[in-house]
Order: structure tokens, then C-alpha cells, then sequence
């Protein structure tokens, strides 16, 4: 096959791809972008207010703020997780693995309703913690940061999980245990092999759960308080209270732009360079 018919072969096995690509993004965010420049007038005011607005900043603020905290503490217990599953014999690894994969194969909506239940004043956990130590006062886990973090961690958990342990897995145990033959421990092991190798796996679960994070809607809107409105709660506020769509439109444009940075990082990453550091 020459290389005239080989692309044309290509370009036809991608065209289905394309068709649904400028049908329900391309043409969507091009409506966004117009629509938040106000159409034929083309004027970027609604950007400048946005830019010099003390709720804008304070949002921004704290959707950066707490997409930072979901994946720093999705990245520990992750990491904890994957480095258990490889270690695991394949058949048993399998089996845990379901449990890993439960909260990517189950409803957002449905797991945010199943928290409020789990972690209310009278839900199971203050249920467990007053039965262990005797706590009369329940611990506030609902409608604040912590909820928000706790929904975010069993969501983001397997898009965390799976590059690490992929990338665990592939690792030599040979350099294991010729570092434990030169007498070195396990600490020095794992700081000086086990992390070191497994970093493009770490930064790709980083990013990936970054740019989930910082466009959450459901969880902060059923699990968090006032004070943790994200950017994602705006563009409803905007799109359904004050029917403001230019302001709700600049600003899902500006979502888009941050995480389209990130998912830029990640194709480095994802291509063998962890520049990114």
C-alpha cells in the first residue's frame, strides 16, 4: 500500500471520530465562546468583570484550593493501595481489584446521596466512632471541606490507582533485591527505586485526578458548605439564578483553558517525558 492510498485509509477510519468530535465538543465550545464574548458584538467585558470581581477570585481560589487537597490526598492513600495490589498474587489481585474499580463503575450522584447517610451526625461512622471511644457529640463530616475531600477521594481513587500500580507492575524486582543483597532497607529501597521509577505513573494519576477535581459539580453541591463553592457551582449559579449566561459562559471558558493546561501536561508525561517537574 503506498503512502497516498495508507493515509487516505487512515483519514476514513477517522472520519466517524472527527463527526462526533466537532458535533458535541468542537460545536458546543465554539457556542460557549461566542456566547461569552456576547455573539456578534465580540465584547470581552464579561472577561474584565470576571478578572475584577472579589466572588471570582474567591472561587477560583477555592476550586484550585481544594482540586489541590483531593489529589494530594488521593495520591497518599493511592499510592498505599497500589503498591498493596502489587504485591498480590494475580488471582487475589483481581479480586481486589473490584473493590478498586467500584466507585468508577457506580453512579456519582448515587454514591454523593450514599454519604450522607454514611457520614451524617447519626450515619455509621459517628455510629462506629461513639461505640469505640464513647463520643457523645458527633463529628461534623457533612457540608464542609471534609465531606468534599471524602467524596472526591472515592471518586478520584481509581483513576489514581490504576497508572501507579500499572506502572509498579513493570518494574524489575531483579533491582529489589540486588539493592537488599547490597544491604540497603526498605525505606532506602523504596525511596531510591520504587518512587523514583514509578514517577511518570505517579504524575500521570496526578494530573488526571487534578483536572477531574477542579471540575467537580455534584460532589461540593451535595456533600460540601458555602463556603465551598467551585467553579463548576458558579456556572450554575449564574446559568439558573441570575440567568447571566455571558458571565456563566467566560467563566466555563476559563475552566476549560485550566484544564486543557493539564491535560496538556499529561500527554507530555503520558509520552515517556516527565517534563513536567
Amino acid at each position: 500500500m503506498n503512502h497516498a492510498l495508507e493515509t487516505r485509509f487512515v483519514a476514513l477510519l477517522l472520519a466517524p471520530l472527527m463527526v462526533v468530535m466537532l458535533l458535541f465538543f468542537l460545536l458546543p465550545a465554539g457556542s460557549i465562546i461566542w456566547t461569552s464574548l456576547h455573539g456578534a458584538k465580540l465584547d470581552p467585558s464579561t472577561y474584565l468583570d470576571l478578572l475584577t470581581s472579589a466572588l471570582f477570585h474567591k472561587v477560583l481560589t477555592t476550586t484550585l484550593v481544594i482540586g489541590i487537597q483531593a489529589t494530594l490526598v488521593t495520591l497518599v492513600v493511592g499510592y498505599a493501595i497500589a503498591m498493596h495490589l502489587a504485591r498480590l498474587s494475580p488471582r487475589h489481585r483481581a479480586v481486589m481489584m473490584i473493590f478498586v474499580m467500584l466507585p468508577f463503575w457506580t453512579s456519582i450522584l448515587v454514591k454523593s446521596f450514599a454519604f450522607t447517610i454514611v457520614l451524617g451526625d447519626a450515619g455509621l461512622v459517628n455510629r462506629a466512632i461513639a461505640f469505640v471511644f464513647g463520643n457523645k457529640e458527633p463529628i461534623q463530616m457533612l457540608f464542609n471541606r471534609t465531606g468534599v475531600l471524602l467524596g472526591m477521594l472515592n471518586f478520584l481513587l481509581p483513576f489514581m490507582v490504576l497508572p501507579i500500580l500499572s506502572n509498579l507492575m513493570a518494574q524489575d524486582p531483579a533491582l529489589a533485591r540486588a539493592a537488599q543483597t547490597m544491604g540497603a532497607g526498605p525505606l532506602r529501597i523504596f525511596l531510591r527505586i520504587t518512587l523514583p521509577l514509578s514517577l511518570p505513573g505517579v504524575l500521570s494519576g496526578v494530573l488526571m485526578c487534578l483536572s477531574l477535581a477542579i471540575g467537580s459539580y455534584i460532589t461540593p453541591a451535595l456533600l460540601g458548605g458555602r463556603t465551598d463553592m467551585m467553579l463548576a457551582n458558579l456556572v450554575d449559579f449564574y446559568t439558573r439564578q441570575t440567568l447571566d449566561w455571558p458571565a456563566a459562559s467566560a467563566i466555563a471558558v476559563i475552566l476549560l483553558v485550566i484544564t486543557g493546561t493539564i491535560v496538556a501536561l499529561l500527554t507530555r508525561v503520558r509520552g515517556g517525558q516527565a517534563e513536567v517537574l
